[in-house]
């Protein structure tokens, strides 16, 4: 008989106060005798809604009955045979507008806890001891896969189960993409991201660091080394700018800037030298996942205050309702419906403040949210010492413009059909580096669409 519970078990956290202040996981994960009662609320549909919604196909009422059953290990093969990242997956997949999204559980009460229960089996198959994985038997042919993050890593993982011999070309000196150098500690520990990428060097994923293609090696080099295909996972780095004035002032950077000094260069360690910014006033400007990462770093580092500024209302924002939770918890001041207009700096060249204007919604724009409009003479002066740009990245143009025959958009993405094929044969891409900044697990759901298109270009040949 299922759990009827109209709630799901409540994960344990962190008191506020005190993680606001440091970097260790928010989120404390299930208990097994929790994970179990959980995973009784669902109610095994025939028609399996929870899977439509998920972009590497997880067998969820499979895997979520063998954890009712306490059946964990059994769990763990059932996720692992599709989604080669569970543990992260489990912790960052925008769960509640994807596989929980269509769970009918959510109908008249909240979804099973999917997201939950799937890092449970991880984080408890992580614990265990790991028997040798079994190489896959070769099939002879050769791969390469550029970038480390989740769509490459995926794609690389895929391919090597198969039977390929897989080439990682990574452009820093650790793998994990954005999983190491913009998921702040506390929500995706570190230590997490590289025992999921142990398991896929065990299958022969062979990893090369400090590969900057286009700079090293170019796309036709990697060809003429005996390689079939290529997938490009290059994800999108370069960071936007308002264009306004202020800019370069000194108190000035990205989010991405900002995160990947804290977390892949260990910003946040007394025993690094990393330098990063030592603020008392933060103004984020921006509403999505990456900008709650910045501000909660922010109080983490110290500041006194943190403010969210974004030009629409809290109904818009992008970002995980979980996240603005949190950050909420956590002290950050969120002042939605304003806008920057101007950036103020002292006379030394460092921000002392950033003008905002007030701003109303009016009709809805392309993207179907009413369009911001800016109030007349509404403008006032936020005083802050530093300004953290999360407006969105684009892919970094190294790649697409060291390389004839491969074609973007007007937004620097890479053009690519169904299949993840580009314009240059024998050349796929998927990720952000196609999609712009997106969520991990699409960019894992086109790493594995690419991986099967390889799969049958080489067998094709």
């Amino acid at each position: 008989m299922a759990n009827m519970a109209l709630e799901k078990v409540k994960m344990p956290e962190q008191d506020p106060k005190e993680r606001a202040r440091n970097f260790k996981e928010v989120t404390l994960g299930y208990t097994k005798e929790m994970a179990m009662e959980e995973a009784s609320r669902c109610l095994n549909c025939k028609n399996k809604p929870c899977v439509a919604g998920c972009p590497v196909g997880v067998k969820i009422p499979e895997f979520i009955s063998e954890i009712a059953e306490g059946n964990i290990e059994k769990a763990y093969e059932i996720i692992t045979s599709t989604n080669s990242l569970p543990a992260v997956c489990g912790r960052v997949c925008p769960q509640e507008n994807q596989c929980e999204g269509k769970c009918v559980r959510g109908i008249k009460g909240e979804p099973v806890g999917i997201g939950r229960l799937e890092r449970f089996a991880a984080d408890c198959m992580m614990k265990e001891e790991q028997t040798e994985t079994e190489l896959p038997v070769s099939n002879n042919h050769k791969v390469a896969v550029v970038g480390a993050g989740p769509s490459g890593l995926t794609c690389a993982g895929d391919l090597a189960k198969l039977g390929y011999k897989v080439t990682v070309f990574e452009a820093f000196h650790t793998s994990g993409g954005v999983l190491m150098y913009g998921i702040p500690e506390f929500r995706l520990p570190k230590e997490i991201v590289q025992k999921e990428i142990s398991k896929l060097k065990k299958l022969g994923v062979e990893i090369m660091h400090d590969m900057v293609i286009g700079k090293v090696l170019s796309i036709d080099e990697i060809m003429e080394m005996g390689y079939e295909a290529i997938f490009i996972g290059s994800g999108a780095g370069l960071p936007r700018f308002m264009g306004i004035e202020g800019e370069s002032l000194i108190g000035v950077c990205s989010a991405n800037e900002y995160l990947t000094r804290i977390n892949l260069m260990k910003g946040y360690l007394e025993e690094y030298d990393t330098p990063v910014i030592k603020s008392k006033s933060v103004a984020v400007v921006g509403g999505g996942n990456v900008a709650m990462d910045a501000a909660r770093s922010a109080l983490r580092m110290g500041a006194e205050h943190v403010y969210i500024v974004y030009r629409r209302s809290e109904a818009e924002m992008p970002a995980r309702k979980e996240e603005i939770h949190h950050a909420k918890e956590e002290g950050v001041e969120f002042l939605t419906l304003n806008n920057p207009v101007k950036i103020i700096g002292d006379e030394d060249g460092r921000v002392c403040g950033m003008e905002c204007i007030k701003m109303e919604l009016g009709e809805p724009d392309e993207s179907g949210r009413r369009r911001p409009v800016a109030v007349e003479d509404s403008n006032y002066v936020l005083e802050v010492d530093t300004v953290i740009m999360s407006i969105g990245t684009s892919p970094n143009p190294l790649i697409r413009t060291t390389t004839t025959g491969l074609e973007a958009n007007k937004r620097g993405c890479l053009v690519v059909d169904e299949d993840m094929l580009t314009t240059k044969e024998g050349v796929y891409a998927g990720g952000d580096a196609v999609t712009g900044a997106a969520t991990v697990i699409l960019a894992m759901g086109a790493g594995k669409t690419a991986a099967e298109s390889i799969d049958e270009y080489i067998k094709s040949k």
